[in-house]
């Protein structure tokens, strides 16, 4: 892994669901608190919904986001954070890919700055960046006044354009040079992001995302049992 041009740092950003994670986590999320009598069954067949947009990239990120917002305004965000702290430890963190975990580490070890970039809120993040011992999480961050949820985000969503406006903002409040850096992820919604770095990652791609990859040569880091391969 080079480190960029002389007096230059470079970063490595890692996406969560589907790369650092084996699957997406929102149905996770929605089905836990369906188990603990948080949710509805429709709550669950909506959260599959904008799965499948996801996945054709198609979503309407500020409208799911204010749908699944509805569930926890005016809820308190301490409670929430350690509901979903249980949820973790309970359910995620038997789902983090060993491959893609080791690469923070390689990351890390060469000097790297690391971060976690990616859609899901830092209700997730936080607990899987203590983790993997990362000390940065780009993510969605939700409203909380005196304490409580409001039902509104903290703009721009960090999703497509919104996750490069997160990486610029990172990249120039810890001096990273871009060109030098690093992303990894599995989704065709985030190729804004991966053309501003100088080394994309593709890590188990969705079916866009690889045709994509192969057309410009980008390099897909095997896992799942494959020896995971960095240039």
């Amino acid at each position: 892994m080079n480190g960029g041009p002389s007096g230059s740092r470079a970063a490595a950003f890692f996406d969560v669901d589907g790369t650092l994670v084996k699957v997406n986590t929102a149905p996770l999320y929605a089905r836990y608190m369906r188990q603990h009598g948080r949710a509805r069954r429709r709550d669950l067949i909506r959260t599959v919904y904008y799965l499948l947009q996801y996945r054709l990239n198609l979503l309407d990120i500020e409208r799911a986001l204010e749908r699944a917002s509805e569930l926890i305004v005016g809820q308190d965000e301490r409670e929430t954070a350690a509901f979903c702290q249980c949820w973790y430890e309970e359910v995620v963190r038997a789902l983090l890919v060993p491959e893609v975990c080791r690469l923070v580490e390689e990351h890390r070890s060469t000097g790297h700055e690391v971060a976690l970039l990616s859609s899901t809120t830092n209700y997730l993040a936080e607990p899987l960046a203590r983790d993997l011992g990362v000390e940065h999480t780009l993510v969605t961050r939700l409203e909380v006044v005196d304490g409580h949820f409001t039902g509104k985000a903290v703009g721009p969503i960090c999703y497509g354009r919104g996750k490069v406006y997160w990486a610029r903002a990172f990249a120039e409040e810890h001096g990273i040079d871009l060109a030098a850096s690093y992303f990894y992820t599995d989704s065709v919604t985030d190729l804004p992001v991966l053309e501003i770095v100088g080394h994309p990652r593709i890590v188990n791609p969705d079916r866009l995302l690889r045709r994509e990859a192969r057309r410009r040569g980008w390099q897909i880091v095997a896992t799942e049992g494959r020896a995971a391969a960095v240039a």
